[in-house]
């Protein structure tokens, strides 16, 4: 196997300044203004560099980039690129990670992440940390251990996701997902997992107004429930939960296992009350 030609310490400007390159490693580079720097190449390590203009990986196939930086302006970095891995890249960029397939991200970090992620397939997260609203909507295949978000709206639409040792900050996640398992993490924001079909929580705690809602089969082994409101509504429940619930309301279907629960809301015109077996711990002592 031929070795890869070198680029080193190099200043590029304009426009498509190594479009459709092939079998380069390049090292301790910058890629100035100029949109598209690597469109349409392949084969491609990168050491030390830095982006700071737009578009800087589309249509690229097999790229591993360590110890990079993309800066403000570097943003929509890597759309419909193949095989690309990242390690320890600070990433300052929003938009970043568009209809991607086989994505790996190890000590990455999202000042910016704003619609990022999105629409991707096959993807690993290993000590992520991301700040923006929207965060991997509408991917799937997804591997996530030690990642930390802050922000809103995220894994709307995601399918097929395990999330360990992680916490989200973040409203609204897991919307419209399916196939969600998430494992020895902390979770606060309102309206937790809302439309999800098959979110399962394991030694999870939880913070959440009106979370865990209009879900089709919902999960919860072990976790905990703190100052968590209005919970379960519409949904089939299967629940263990090993703090007090501050309120249930009218969950479909299943049971629900708890220490104590502050208020029971069951409407008969809305749901059969029958369908959901309740039990609190505290009570049977």
């Amino acid at each position: 196997m031929e070795e890869k030609k070198m680029i080193k310490q190099e200043f590029l400007t304009g426009e498509r300044a190594l479009f459709m390159s092939r079998d380069l490693h390049i090292v301790d580079c910058t890629f100035a203004d100029g949109e598209s720097p690597l469109k349409e190449s392949r084969d491609i390590e990168l050491e030390g560099s830095m982006f700071k203009w737009k578009y800087p990986l589309w249509y690229c196939k097999n790229v591993t980039a360590k110890n990079c930086v993309w800066f403000d302006m570097a943003r929509a970095g890597v759309w419909y690129t193949d095989n690309v891995t990242l390690e320890n890249t600070p990433i300052d960029a929003p938009k970043n990670f568009r209809r991607c397939k086989g994505v790996a991200l190890r000590n990455v970090s999202f000042s910016n992440a704003e619609e990022t992620l999105w629409s991707c397939e096959d993807v690993e997260l290993t000590h992520v940390t991301a700040k923006g609203n929207y965060f991997a909507m509408n991917s799937s295949n997804i591997k996530v251990n030690d990642f930390t978000l802050y922000g809103n709206y995220s894994f709307d639409g995601a399918k097929d996701v395990e999330i360990r040792n992680s916490r989200l900050l973040s409203k609204d996640s897991f919307w419209n997902s399916e196939n969600v398992t998430v494992y020895d993490s902390f979770i606060s924001g309102e309206y937790l997992g809302w439309n999800a079909k098959n979110l399962t929580l394991i030694n999870c705690t939880i913070e959440s107004l009106q979370g865990m809602c209009y879900i089709d089969n919902l999960v919860m082994k072990n976790c905990k429930l703190l100052n968590t409101t209005l919970a379960f509504e519409y949904s089939t429940v299967e629940a263990d939960i090993v703090s007090k619930i501050d309120s249930v309301l009218n969950p479909t279907a299943g049971t629900i296992t708890a220490d104590s629960i502050g208020e029971l809301i069951l409407e008969k015109d809305k749901i059969d009350p029958a369908k959901t077996r309740i039990t609190c711990r505290d009570m049977q002592e």
